[in-house]
């Protein structure tokens, strides 16, 4: 028996990006005040069955969430400024695309592998053995984490992309609740959700306290090298504990490890106003629209 496809979706410019197996439908409130609704076709790669097996799935989900969200943002931007070449230009190329996925990453590793590890093996003589040096390591990045998500949580700009963030998880209820698509249905729903994204990274972070403890803190060199190397596997255990805890809502036992993501989730998110939920589920009415079925 197919399993029912689980949608999910992304905060963009002045609105939501909601993607099925194959396609993503992006809404976008117009300068005008319309809503614009424009499907665009998923690359099939990460649906290779090597690419859906355990583990692997989940470093592959990471890198075309990366390539689809960039596309998606890049898009609604040039929509959200009502540009009329905004259809000409929603496509990046594969160099630029490239390099802007490259930068992300690199920054990433640079504040959450790099800083976090560097910092902690200062410390070397203070707090010695690997257990202390990797906990050390995992408090500072966690640490580093929760203060980049409360600096830019502050921003009046990034508090609207929130406000769309919650919204989309507002819509997402709705469907999985099987309830009509209209605001006043939506409304009423949580805007935390156990599959979020927010929850992904968090599960990450801590995930990689674990697996980092297998390997040498000397030297200083192949512990950053090391933590690179492993971070395709610590996404990989990450994803598959946040689709487990998500299989396993009404379970006493295991609703434990969704509740601290959802705690950073007040963070990553705002309460939307209708007009936000409007956009978020004219992405979601898109995507279903297509008629997407999982095979």
């Amino acid at each position: 028996m197919d399993r029912p496809v689980q949608y999910g979706g992304q905060a963009v410019i002045e609105g939501v990006m909601m993607r099925g197996p194959r396609e993503s439908a992006i809404a976008v409130r117009l300068p005008n005040g319309e809503i614009e609704v424009t499907c665009i076709e998923i690359h099939p790669w990460a649906k290779k069955l090597i690419f859906k097996l355990p583990l692997i799935r989940g470093f592959v989900a990471l890198i075309d969430s990366l390539v689809v969200g960039t596309r998606a943002l890049t898009f609604s931007a040039n929509r959200s400024l009502g540009e009329e070449d905004g259809k000409e230009s929603e496509e990046l190329g594969f160099w630029e695309l490239a390099l802007t996925i490259g930068l992300a990453f690199g920054l990433g590793l640079l504040f959450f592998v790099g800083l976090p590890t560097g910092v902690a093996h200062l410390f070397q003589s203070k707090v010695t053995g690997t257990l202390w040096q990797n906990l050390l390591e995992g408090a500072i990045r966690l640490a580093i984490f929760f203060i980049y998500i409360v600096i830019i949580s502050r921003l009046k700009d990034v508090q609207r992309v929130f406000q769309y963030h919650g919204a989309e998880h507002k819509a997402i209820f709705t469907y999985e609740a099987g309830k009509d698509l209209t605001v006043e249905n939506a409304r009423s729903f949580s805007r935390l959700h156990p599959r979020c994204g927010t929850s992904f990274l968090l599960i990450v972070v801590v995930v990689s306290i674990f697996v980092f403890a297998f390997v040498g803190l000397h030297p200083l060199w192949w512990r950053i090298v090391s933590r690179v190397l492993l971070m395709p596997l610590v996404a990989g255990l990450a994803y598959e504990i946040l689709k487990f805890s998500a299989r396993h809502l009404e379970s006493p036992q295991f609703r434990w490890l969704i509740v601290p993501g959802l705690l950073l989730q007040k963070l990553t998110t705002r309460e939307p106003d209708d007009s936000q939920l409007e956009v978020a589920l004219a992405a979601l009415k898109g995507v279903l629209d297509s008629g997407q079925e999982l095979t």
